[in-house]
């Protein structure tokens, strides 16, 4: 990659660590539901301006049942999960989990598409969940329930993410990355709505939280697709997909510079060993080449 795509994908690896910043900020004043309902909302419209100004073709009507269903497993669920899990864990633990996505892929593959999980491949999920529990077990926070509870959500969350990489695969074939980027967003829009009116704010919103939304929304999905889409064009997915050994370190990095989070010796640890599972699993595709990691 040269200077102009090594930057794209810093700048998107940044932006999508952001997102664990802003949910954590959001999150916890308008409820999770609300701020994902926010957040995929407000990025499919963005999408949808895009894709008008630029004269670029989005064909939404003839997958709408399934950008109902990725909509869900790849943004409604997820999101909605991970943005739980900031209530009780930090910004950077949450980034940290949810780097697991790749080996949830691997499994989600070997059980709707009889991919052989090898050796290799299940070397890189043991040493997954070993890292998760390093991470979970030798964290800043006490251990309780809600913590425990919180890191399980942020780990369905990644594997949400697997198994909508696989559906990916076997229902969107010949749709571009536009039209699935945004009828995803807008999918998950429609998923989230009926939870999202129930928990509407009757308090006067702080602008923080305001301005959390918008970069949530604007920043780090919308303006981030269009990086993603700009590297898989340009360098390709598997050199893309390197972006997700970069987004914890920065989810990790804008916990501690605006939300003061402690990363200690034992979440170093989890996510050394986490990434090097991924390091195993480098030689998974399945879904990924169409698949964003947002994640978060």
């Amino acid at each position: 990659m040269n200077i102009k795509e090594l930057a794209a994908l810093f700048f998107l690896a940044a932006l999508w660590g952001a997102s664990f910043l802003f949910m954590r900020i959001s999150a916890p004043v308008i409820g999770p539901a609300l701020t994902i309902e926010l957040r995929v909302l407000l990025a499919g419209v963005a999408l949808l301006l895009y894709a008008w100004l630029f004269r670029k073709t989005a064909s939404l009507k003839s997958h709408w049942k399934e950008f109902l269903i990725v909509g869900a497993l790849n943004a409604a669920i997820p999101f909605t999960f991970i943005a739980t899990a900031t209530l009780h864990i930090s910004a950077s633990m949450a980034s940290i989990l949810n780097s697991t996505t790749p080996l949830f892929t691997a499994l989600a593959s070997f059980v709707f598409l009889k991919e052989p999980l090898t050796v290799k491949k299940w070397t890189a999920i043991l040493m997954g969940i070993f890292g998760v529990s390093i991470l979970v077990g030798w964290s800043p926070m006490p251990f309780s329930l809600e913590t425990a509870f919180s890191a399980l959500l942020s780990t369905l969350a990644a594997l949400s993410y697997g198994c909508a990489g696989v559906y990916v695969k076997k229902a969107f074939i010949g749709v571009s990355s536009l039209s699935l980027a945004i009828g995803q967003q807008l999918g998950a829009a429609v998923v989230l709505l009926p939870l999202a009116v129930i928990h509407i704010p009757t308090k006067p919103i702080p602008s923080t939280v305001v301005y959390s939304v918008l970069g949530l929304a604007i920043f780090c999905t919308a303006i981030a697709y269009l990086f993603y889409f700009y590297l898989l064009a340009n360098v390709g997915p598997t050199k893309t997909l390197s972006v997700t050994f970069l987004v914890p370190g920065f989810g990790v990095i804008w916990g501690m510079l605006f939300l003061h989070e402690k990363i200690t010796f034992g979440m170093f640890t989890g996510l050394a060993i986490i990434l090097s599972s991924i390091v195993l699993l480098s030689d998974v595709k399945i879904g990924m080449k169409r698949q964003s990691f947002l994640k978060g």
